[in-house]
């Protein structure tokens, strides 16, 4: 029996497996090489630690069950990974056969989840790369036992991290800063058997943060109902495996245009969830703006977004997602989507609807690749009574730590967030509360300097000018459309 590889010996296997690849293949693919024969080992180990227990608890009468009864995944007779590893020419063609032939075995579940990365190309995936890839892979067993799925997971979540710092920003279509996930689901509070919904889910990370955190408080996860949809095919399969990898068996993840093929009706109506967790793309210009102002879901409620910017077109779906009676979302944006003019009118309805829950601002550099402030957007379609009427508005720029080049949010921080949050209170210099009448005679703009005022903040020569532009922000119309501009610019670098 192999033994039990510690969370630092995988990260160290994993990694290597993506080193083998660089000469051959930009950094921006390596997740369509390395994530599928990661999810092809575990299938095939698991597959061989299920058959060796089942020959130990059923003996010769093991013919006499049915294959799916004694695995989790089946893998169909000359498909398995020993079977490809023999493999000496055309490497890629027998990996290809053993995806498609898995995936069909396996059902609906399964269908696509390796993607259709280039593997036969041989000028890019030579026969001795692919073995040589083959063969590290193989230096590991992937089993439950050597491998649980706690661990596992984690591994699989490094890898996408990685993959993210080494590819740039075309990364961040798949990854969210996880510290700031932690911070949404913490305030989201899921609970067991509730339903979970991310719209652009990218690698499930929003999803499995929810599993997460039931595990970590003891509570049943299993039947929590998982619900996303994602634009970009590899992404959704990466997602898919992504979950899987943690132990999760029962998911609807779908690949296709949220804003302009919603993939979760009923009745005719947009299907509505307890929580919604969301990192939209920020102001993307290629969306269906025509279809989207005659709506058929009714998703124009606030009005149609410009076609510069499909923020709101992605606000508006998320909000009518929302159960009337336990929906709430937590919804990361750039911080333009509180104060733009051209979404003015769309924010005074979003006001008076009275569903804006929580405003938080975060630090600078916690949105993936962007020097950029971001701000989390908390909505709740049924608000307790003595939150009604007002929003509570939180300046956490400071709750923030660096480290090299990384920023994030240690458990302090998301600590202090999350009880100001829940116990909904004024704290001098991070948190106010505004009401409805007062946002509103502010032509319903949301920025949180207009609210919190932090009297103990001095400017130094370290301040950037986006964090300069952000103080300014609230007093001046000139600098706002400065600011504009500049949000315009950078999303255009960061997203395009």
């Amino acid at each position: 029996m192999a033994e039990r590889l510690t969370l630092d010996e995988l990260k160290s296997y994993l990694w290597q497996s993506a080193v083998l690849l660089r000469t051959n293949i930009d950094a921006g693919a390596y997740k369509q090489y390395i994530f599928p024969l990661m999810f092809f080992k575990r299938i095939c180990d698991v597959y061989d630690e299920e058959t060796v227990k089942a020959e130990e608890e059923y003996g010769d009468d093991i013919a006499l069950y049915p294959e799916d009864e004694l695995h989790t995944f089946l893998v169909p007779k000359g498909h398995h990974w020993k079977d490809v590893r023999q493999v000496t020419e055309d490497v890629g063609a027998a990996i290809v056969a053993a995806f498609r032939a898995i995936e069909k075995a396996n059902g609906e579940k399964m269908t696509g989840i390796f993607g259709d990365g280039a593997w036969t190309n041989k000028n890019r995936l030579p026969d001795r790369l692919l073995r040589d890839l083959l063969e590290h892979f193989s230096s590991k067993v992937l089993s439950l036992a050597n491998c649980p799925e706690d661990e596992l997971g984690q591994g699989y979540e490094y890898l996408i991290k990685k993959f993210a710092d080494d590819s740039g920003h075309t990364a961040q279509e798949f990854y969210t800063n996880r510290t700031v996930v932690h911070l949404m689901t913490e305030i989201l509070q899921p609970q067991s058997g509730e339903s979970v919904y991310d719209p652009t889910c990218g690698s499930a990370g929003m999803l499995i943060s929810c599993i997460a955190h039931l595990k970590a408080h003891g509570k049943e996860w299993r039947n929590l109902q998982i619900y996303g949809q994602e634009i970009n095919q590899l992404t959704s399969a990466i997602g898919r495996m992504n979950l899987f990898l943690h132990g999760v068996e029962d998911f609807h993840i779908v690949n296709d245009d949220t804003l302009k093929n919603p993939a979760f009706i009923e009745k005719g109506k947009l299907q509505q969830f307890d929580l919604v967790l969301a990192n939209p793309p920020y102001s993307i210009k290629q969306w269906d703006r025509g279809a989207f102002e005659n709506d058929k879901y009714g998703r124009n409620f606030l009005g149609t977004p410009p076609q510069g910017r499909a923020d709101y077109a992605f606000f508006q779906h998320i909000l009518m997602s929302l159960k009337p009676d336990t929906g709430r979302c937590a919804i990361l944006f750039p911080h333009g989507i509180l104060f733009r003019n051209e979404e003015c009118d769309m924010r005074k309805k979003l006001v008076e609807a009275d569903l804006v829950d929580c405003v938080i601002g975060i630090g600078k550099n916690l949105f993936f690749n962007s020097p950029m402030d971001a701000c989390i957007v908390i909505c709740r379609r049924n608000k307790p009574a003595e939150r009604r009427g007002k929003v509570l508005f939180i300046n956490a720029r400071d709750e923030v730590t660096r480290k090299n080049t990384e920023s994030y949010l240690e458990d302090s921080h998301i600590d202090k967030i999350s009880s100001v949050y829940a116990s909904f209170k004024v704290v001098e210099g991070f948190s106010a509360i505004a009401t409805t009448e007062e946002i509103l005679s502010n032509n319903a703009k949301l920025s949180i300097a207009l609210y919190v005022h932090d009297t103990t903040s001095v400017m130094d020569d370290e301040m950037s000018i986006d964090d300069t532009l952000s103080d300014w922000i609230a007093s001046s119309g000139a600098v706002q459309d400065c600011y504009e501009e500049i949000l315009t610019m950078l999303s255009e670098v960061s997203y395009e």
